[in-house]
């Protein structure tokens, strides 16, 4: 895919499709639960769509009307052992959820995953896993894992690493966990299935001590099913933010976006920049909030954000990133050893890939450092994305200012925006 440089600005509305996060917990939770329930706006990319396919194969009806799913939920012990291995593409939020879910099942599981997601981490949810007795066997501590379900002892974990995947896991596998389980989370993250749970009736419970959440679960009660209304994802919509604050006669505006305090670090971020971001009409939609936005060209300064700040919104730096570079000062953006362990090492590409663009930056540690002094003689450079739809999307809107960019593997980007594309050509987006 070839992005070239906008003769205009970034204007009109995009559409952004419904949250990533929400859509996978539309999915498991309701499955785990008893009734029907009916999901608007889930997010049909192909991550979203290996977690459906999984709960298929484990015996849950979901059939779609419309623009709708139908979940035909059979309660927490309703799932069936799957006739052959649950293949979950590149999603690593299908994979650290379902590891916690299938660890107190009755039956035995693989899960499997392509060449990027089989390179992730994983002993960051077996081995709290196996604290509470769940019997799971890694590959050299990725995937492919081998999972041989069985009852869990409630128990209490403490969570160093910021992960809202990590704390989800654990949740859904104390559902069907005789007695309390506690968690104790030592960073803030991303707090959706809390809330979903919670609405679902789930026995959970959570109180704040400073920086520190304790959540308390008990397990063995039935859930029961309710319509799903997913907001749309702030995440998706960071590309179309930054292309229209960098892209001079820039007006863009955004409806029914999720601005979830947990997850809204980009707005914090991009504000502290400086940039006319301008929240409107909040209101709640299944115990999340959300908003309008609207974006305007702005000029933007250079930042430093501490590390804290990269636990609000790893997956937003390197769009963030393509933001600084256009700055009237540098920026310094601190603690990303995370972003070293998601679809790639997202931190080296990102390197890597400002330099090709004639961007002046280093990494010191875990520490991103971005110049914005940008050599624009160089172009059509080949971005390397390692099949990272983040990377891809993200110098999409990089190649809107400097001129064009051959985006390799960028068909990568199905795995969470497929309609992406075709909204930054309807906002004045140029890509062949």
């Amino acid at each position: 895919m070839l992005s070239h440089k906008l003769n205009s600005g970034i204007n009109g509305e995009a559409i952004i499709p419904g949250d990533k996060s929400i859509s996978h917990r539309s999915v498991i939770i309701p499955s785990i639960s008893n009734g029907i329930c009916e999901v608007d706006n889930i997010l049909k990319s192909d991550d979203v769509m290996h977690t459906i396919n999984a709960f298929i194969s484990m015996g849950i009806k979901i059939e779609e009307y419309k623009k709708k799913i139908i979940i035909h939920g059979k309660g927490l012990h309703g799932l069936k052992k799957p006739l052959t291995e649950i293949y979950l593409g590149n999603s690593g939020t299908s994979a650290r959820l379902l590891i916690g879910l299938l660890a107190s099942q009755n039956f035995k599981s693989i899960l499997t995953g392509d060449e990027s997601l089989s390179s992730r981490p994983m002993q960051r949810i077996s081995e709290p896993l196996m604290q509470m007795g769940g019997k799971i066997k890694t590959t050299n501590n990725s995937l492919p894992i081998y999972i041989d379900g069985n009852e869990l002892n409630s128990s209490d974990i403490n969570i160093d690493i910021p992960s809202a995947q990590i704390k989800s896991g654990l949740l859904l596998a104390a559902l069907k966990t005789k007695g309390i389980t506690k968690i104790i989370e030592n960073n803030i993250t991303r707090d959706h299935t809390e809330i979903m749970l919670e609405a679902f009736n789930a026995n959970i419970k959570s109180r704040k001590d400073d920086k520190i959440k304790i959540i308390t679960i008990e397990g063995n009660k039935e859930m029961t099913s309710k319509n799903i209304d997913v907001p749309s994802d702030l995440s998706s919509s960071s590309f179309f933010i930054v292309a229209a604050l960098i892209n001079k006669n820039s007006k863009l505006d955004l409806k029914n976006i999720n601005i979830n305090p947990t997850r809204n670090g980009i707005l914090l971020a991009l504000k502290k920049m400086g940039a006319r971001i301008n929240l409107y009409n909040e209101r709640y939609k299944n115990n999340e909030v959300i908003c309008d936005i609207e974006v305007l060209s702005s000029e933007l300064n250079g930042c430093e954000l501490d590390s804290e700040m990269a636990k609000l919104m790893i997956d937003e730096y390197p769009i963030l990133s393509v933001a600084a570079c256009f700055a009237n000062s540098p920026s310094i953006f601190r603690g990303l050893n995370e972003l070293r362990v998601k679809e790639s090492d997202r931190l080296n590409l990102i390197y890597l890939n400002l330099q090709k663009c004639g961007v002046k930056c280093k990494i010191d540690g875990d520490d991103l450092f971005i110049y914005p002094e940008i050599n624009y003689k160089i172009q059509d450079q080949i971005i390397k994305t390692d099949f990272d739809h983040r990377i891809a999307m993200a110098f999409t809107i990089m190649a809107s200012k400097i001129g064009s960019l051959k985006i390799s593997e960028s068909e990568c980007i199905n795995t969470s925006f497929p309609t992406f594309i075709n909204e930054f050509k309807k906002t004045g987006g140029i890509i062949s």
